[in-house]
């Protein structure tokens, strides 16, 4: 048995990149990062990983309309490395195929021209996403797209 499962809440690098296949998926992908603090000789460090994210189908179309960049997330997924050749050279890319997606911002942390009227509300609760697993959905003949 193996397990391939990671756990991000980070915030997004900049807006996500959203591109439709000829069958009409869709596909986002962004830059992520994750920071950690620590104390050093009594100096505060902070040391930030950056992840490359990416997003298929419904997940996609939801991080289309509403994750900017610096949007708070948690996302779970999996790691995957594609390769590619580039000027004769193999190149190796590691990206995280997120299948569920939880936006962690406050309603009230939208811009403040999208707030002027809303100032007064209770921040929105966190907004949870998943994606089906590939395997749970049959066969070929049930695929959702």
């Amino acid at each position: 048995m193996s397990v391939n499962k990671v756990i991000l809440v980070g915030n997004v690098g900049k807006d996500p990149e959203v591109r439709h296949l000829d069958s009409g998926v869709a596909v986002a992908s962004f830059p992520f990062a994750t920071s950690e603090s620590y104390t050093k000789n009594g100096e505060r460090v902070t040391t930030t990983e950056w992840h490359n994210i990416v997003l298929w189908r419904g997940l996609a179309e939801v991080a289309e309309k509403y994750v900017k960049k610096g949007s708070k997330l948690f996302l779970e997924g999996k790691i995957a490395t594609r390769q590619y050749e580039k000027d004769g050279q193999t190149k190796y890319f590691t990206e995280i195929v997120v299948n569920n997606m939880v936006m962690l911002d406050s309603k009230n942390a939208a811009s403040p021209a999208e707030n002027k009227d809303n100032s007064n509300q209770e921040p929105k609760a966190a907004s949870t996403v998943n994606e089906p697993d590939t395997e749970d959905l049959g066969g070929d003949e049930d695929l959702p797209f």
